[in-house]
């Protein structure tokens, strides 16, 4: 098998050429996922991993290898047609699927010199990963809104479930899945650490274990190939990916929430005004089981975490830094959520690690408790990865190695027996409350690029640094002013 790069270079450099028959890059992956779908499906079968294939023959990768010209467009079109209507998780894969490549001969080579050639079954165990990864990536580069938003760094994932340490019989959920980095994990952690399961804990696992939601439809499909690829569900089942809105709320309650919500700041849709324009409207989510009203997108998806997880439930949420010091809605959520949850880690993130450049986010740990007069966190635990720690997505990833000592110092078998160090320290629950609004973002070391001048990082990495910044900082401003164009449109023109 050729390597992961050279592989990703190849399928990248013939997006390139589809791109000059009208093709997009989000065009391009989609008909990837599905042919990728039908290659793996038919080779889990050749080396054995299942009996017989999710496909129905004749649906299946060799009736599409079997075929040329247009002979073949029309046989993919049929197939994505036919795959579309099957009921589960096979037809929430090839759900609304359309052929978008018209050219006979360039499907062809796709087929059969660029996806055949390779045995995908023998890439790590998210599809995600690696050649796919490599190729969102691509498109996250070159499309800014792209698929990138979707992505949580792989060893983040993993150190976080690693932490977590979900068990059989567990039932886990990401409220936004995405293409379902988390779930995969905590099914490969489970699988990893506890492989003589019995006949129940098994199926539970396989049909029970796992639950989620993404708002994104195209998202969603590559989630739920993830999973049934995986041995996760079946092509008849019901999907365990909900196609929807995750804040509206559901009944179910989980043992465990693993999420990464979306960075936007606020919930909004578009509305057309009494002149005809369209313009964007902040919504504020209304539940009774929220403690504040707010548009605030992260603020709610925290809320709605809680919400998800029974009594005794655990979470660990991806959380930007607004989230740990806005007042108003923000000040309302951290008192309500020390108070009613064992608040016990915050894990302070380096920038330059997501997609969306200039977002500075944490994960935040939490367990739920039952109702008490007294406030359930004692004290934080903060472990600082962000400051004088550099990373970028290309030249210096963060790896599993840059988490380790997280890992070893959140003593998840006893977390009694933990020790503050130069980047774990501890503060009770009278500290917290003691701070203005009872902010959450809590420093204690020196940041050498602000204090030493002798030994600054690169000019680059300080250029990029400052490009971060600048972009979160527009990012808010943007927010602000998303909030405001409905009466300024009102205005007088030329003012001000």
């Amino acid at each position: 098998m050729s390597t992961q790069n050279g592989l990703v270079q190849r399928l990248w450099n013939y997006c390139n050429v589809l791109r000059d028959d009208g093709l997009s890059y989000g065009d391009y992956l989609e008909q990837l996922t599905y042919l990728l779908f039908l290659k793996m499906a038919d080779e889990q079968v050749e080396l054995g991993l299942v009996e017989r294939s999710a496909v129905p023959e004749g649906l299946d990768w060799p009736s599409l290898m079997a075929l040329d010209g247009d002979a073949l467009e029309v046989h993919y079109r049929h197939v994505l047609t036919e795959l579309g209507r099957r009921p589960g998780m096979l037809g929430v894969v090839f759900r609304k699927a359309q052929n978008r490549i018209q050219d006979p001969a360039k499907l062809r080579r796709l087929i059969a010199d660029l996806i055949d050639r390779e045995t995908w079954m023998t890439l790590d165990a998210d599809v995600k990963g690696d050649a796919y990864e490599g190729l969102l990536e691509k498109n996250a580069e070159d499309v800014k809104s792209g698929a990138g938003q979707y992505f949580t760094p792989r060893a983040l994932i993993r150190a976080i479930v690693e932490v977590m340490r979900p068990q059989p019989g567990t039932r886990i959920c990401d409220p936004a899945c995405g293409t379902g980095g988390f779930l995969l994990a905590a099914h490969e952690w489970i699988t990893r650490h506890h492989p003589y399961l019995d006949r129940d804990q098994k199926r539970h696992l396989r049909f029970d274990a796992l639950r989620g939601w993404e708002i994104v439809d195209n998202t969603a499909r590559l989630c739920v190939m993830n999973l049934l690829l995986h041995g996760i569900g079946d092509e008849t089942a019901d999907s365990p990916i909900a196609v929807e809105d995750a804040l509206q709320g559901t009944g179910e309650r989980f043992d465990m929430v693993l999420t990464n919500p979306p960075f936007g700041r606020k919930s909004s849709i578009s509305i057309v005004n009494a002149d005809g324009q369209s313009e964007r409207e902040g919504i504020e989510i209304l539940r009774d089981d929220f403690w504040a009203s707010t548009s605030n997108k992260q603020l709610n998806f925290v809320q709605h975490v809680v919400s998800l997880l029974r009594i005794g439930g655990r979470a660990a949420v991806v959380v930007p830094d607004n989230v740990l010091f806005e007042g108003g809605a923000g000040e309302t959520v951290r008192r309500k959520l020390l108070a009613t949850c064992d608040v016990h880690t915050l894990l302070r993130l380096p920038t330059g690690i997501f997609y969306a450049q200039g977002v500075k986010a944490n994960v935040l740990f939490f367990d739920r408790k039952p109702a008490s007069e007294t406030p359930w966190t004692r004290e934080l635990w903060v472990y600082d990865l962000r400051t004088n720690m550099h990373f970028t997505l290309k030249q210096n990833p963060l790896g599993p190695d840059d988490l380790r000592d997280f890992a070893e110092a959140f003593r998840a078998e006893d977390r009694g027996a933990r020790t503050e160090s130069e980047r774990f320290k501890r503060f009770t629950y009278d500290e917290l409350m003691a701070r203005d609004k009872v902010s959450l973002d809590l420093t204690w070391l020196r940041d050498d690029s602000l204090e030493d001048a002798e030994n600054l990082p690169p000019p680059d990495l300080i250029a990029r640094e400052i490009v971060e910044d600048l972009e979160a900082a527009l990012a808010e401003f943007a927010a602000i002013a998303e909030g405001l164009a409905p009466k300024a449109d009102h205005e007088a023109p030329g003012d001000g």
